[in-house]
C-alpha cells in the first residue's frame, strides 16, 4: 500500500496580520424616570463644542470626534481617537424643545423629557 501525503498548497500564502484597532463605540447608560429618560455617556476630554446632539421624534443622535495626538509614537495606544456617532431609539417620543445636556468630569448627561402624548395620564375617578 502506498501512502501519498500532499503538502498544504496554501501554507505560503498565509500571512500574520497585526490586528487593526476597531472604531470605538460611545458607551451609554439610559435610565427611565416618570416623565423623562436620562442618558449618560462617557466623553473623556471632549468639550460641549466638540459634540453634536440631535433629537428627532424618538431618536437621539450623538456625534463627536476625539482629536489624535500630532504624529506621536506610543508604545500602547488605547485612548479613544477619531470620529464617532451613536443613535438610540427611545421607547417613546421626546420633547426636543426641553432637552437638557451637560458635561461634568468627562460624563455627558442628557435629560430627555417625554412628549406630552407619551406621558401617562392620571384619570380622576368620581364617586356618585
Amino acid at each position: 500500500m502506498t501512502l501519498y501525503i500532499q503538502p498544504y498548497p496554501f501554507r505560503r500564502m498565509v500571512r500574520r496580520v497585526a490586528p487593526q484597532p476597531q472604531p470605538r463605540a460611545l458607551s451609554v447608560n439610559v435610565r427611565e424616570e416618570d416623565d423623562s429618560y436620562v442618558l449618560y455617556a462617557l466623553v473623556p476630554g471632549l468639550k460641549a463644542q466638540d459634540l453634536n446632539i440631535q433629537v428627532l421624534e424618538n431618536v437621539v443622535s450623538i456625534e463627536g470626534e476625539y482629536k489624535a495626538e500630532e504624529e506621536a509614537s506610543f508604545l500602547m495606544d488605547e485612548l479613544p481617537s477619531g470620529a464617532f456617532r451613536r443613535s438610540l431609539r427611545m421607547p417613546s417620543e421626546i420633547d426636543s424643545e426641553k432637552v437638557e445636556a451637560r458635561i461634568a468630569d468627562g460624563i455627558l448627561t442628557l435629560t430627555l423629557p417625554k412628549a406630552e402624548s407619551a406621558r401617562p395620564k392620571k384619570i380622576q375617578v368620581t364617586v356618585h
